[in-house]
């Protein structure tokens, strides 16, 4: 069953799928309804979740399930993979490149590669209070409460 997205209980629980580039407009007016519709139709055993789906900030898939009416199981969660990896296929995007690192700058997001962090931190680019979008985040209520957060806020704080 779909929710809409501003409509989760705090502790619904989120995965977030970074893209290695933003998403064009036109990109995003195509896959929205493809979002709603697996939302619509994704289930955990037969049983339908009560689940959600938004982009956000042109670079970032995130999926949520109001776990506390119907967990999800590990095949509706290999399911909600494929359907992102099906997405990559159709608008060849990556989701599952963990080797970069999104920061908010100017308002603007900025993908840093890991090889690239401690040089970025050195230089000064990246500092402490830099925003952070922590992939990591799993309940919508950290999402809309702390998300970005200061990178010294999250796992990254080990390199100030």
């Amino acid at each position: 069953m779909y929710i809409p997205f501003d409509e989760l209980p705090p502790q619904a629980r989120i995965w977030i799928y970074q893209a290695n580039r933003p998403l064009t407009a036109a990109e995003q007016t195509e896959i929205k309804p493809l979002l709603e519709r697996f939302a619509t139709e994704w289930s955990s055993h037969g049983k339908g979740l009560q689940a959600s789906a938004a982009l956000l900030h042109n670079q970032f898939l995130v999926l949520a399930n109001n776990e506390d009416a119907t967990a999800a199981s590990g095949c509706s969660i290999d399911a909600s993979v494929r359907f992102v990896r099906e997405l990559e296929q159709q608008f060849n995007i990556a989701f599952f490149d963990r080797t970069q690192l999104a920061f908010l700058r100017d308002g603007e997001v900025q993908l840093v590669s890991m090889n690239q962090l401690k040089d970025s931190i050195a230089a000064g680019d990246i500092t402490k209070d830099t925003l952070y979008f922590d992939t990591l985040v799993n309940t919508y209520g950290d999402l809309q409460s702390d998300w970005p957060r200061q990178a010294q806020q999250s796992w990254l704080n080990r390199y100030f």
